[in-house]
């Protein structure tokens, strides 16, 4: 984060630009907060504050020359409600790409007497109901919004909108309530890492199973993946264990058995410790 001091205004680029204002170039220096533009001593008539990181619209001193903001690419999200007083003859005001959520929050430049052009696209605003319309009843001397011209058919259509103090409140409160869809994103993140598979504690079964598997894998891949699960000695629930590792052909061989066999139902089952030698067997031919 840098500061807008007197020494960084001194050394920025100020030049004539194409449409002969005198513009100073502040762009891309990281500044978070509005301050010292004293230091211009209003010899600008353009100031250019793009592609840094303000949050607020605010701190401005009486700049009497100044005709033109540009504060696109920024984070604001406020605007100073006095801001008509220190920029009376502001007329361009370029707020592309910042954060400016509810329509409310563009009710402060209602105190600028003199703006006729106004970008606000690429803000969740402008995705609001009845957007553009509400800018038009506020903002009664605008002449172009987001670089299309205000119609007279537009400016009727606001005026009867928005004819009474209620529905004007209304709108407000409708916009503070309803989610963008850029909001929307933000509120199912969480959902979807809850949906993230969990991790359960593997039995001796699945060890063992697990370490047969490494011997028969065909791949690195598939070794280094099964590896990472005994290590970690935490397995995911998704984790599938090949059919038939450590101890397959036993399990096969003693199914065949019992189905040559259906009249031996005597026959006593093996102990843990023997299907734990027959499972390890690939291990130790390895």
């Amino acid at each position: 984060m840098v500061r807008l001091t007197a020494d960084l205004i001194w050394k920025s680029p100020h030049f004539f630009n194409a449409i002969k204002d005198r513009e100073l170039d502040l762009r891309g220096n990281k500044i978070a907060v509005i301050e010292n533009l004293g230091a211009t001593e209003d010899q600008f008539d353009t100031i250019d504050l793009s592609d840094n990181e303000i949050v607020k619209l605010e701190n401005f001193p009486n700049l009497n020359r100044l005709g033109t903001l540009i504060v696109n690419n920024n984070r604001i999200t406020r605007i100073n409600p006095n801001i008509g007083e220190f920029l009376p003859k502001l007329h361009s005001l370029v707020l592309t790409n910042n954060r400016l959520v509810n329509l409310v929050e563009i009710d402060p430049l209602a105190s600028l007497p003199r703006l006729q052009f106004l970008s606000l696209l690429d803000n969740n605003i402008t995705k609001k109901p009845n957007y553009r319309l509400y800018i038009i009843h506020k903002l009664k001397s605008l002449r172009v919004l987001d670089f299309r011209k205000v119609k007279n058919k537009e400016r009727v259509e606001a005026a009867n909108l928005f004819a009474s103090k209620e529905v004007e409140e209304e709108v407000k409160k409708v916009s503070t309530t309803t989610i963008t869809p850029a909001e929307v994103s933000s509120i199912s993140e969480p959902a979807e890492e809850q949906l993230a598979p969990k991790m359960v504690a593997p039995t001796p079964e699945q060890i063992i199973a697990i370490k047969a598997a490494i011997v028969n894998s065909q791949t690195l891949e598939e070794v280094a993946r099964l590896e990472k699960a005994l290590k970690s000695g935490m397995i995911p629930e998704d984790l599938k264990i090949p059919v038939g590792s450590g101890g397959g052909d036993t399990m096969e061989e003693d199914d065949t058995m019992t189905s040559e066999n259906p009249k031996e139902t005597n026959v006593e089952p093996k102990t843990g410790e023997e299907s734990k030698d027959n499972e390890a067997t690939p291990m130790e031919q390895e």
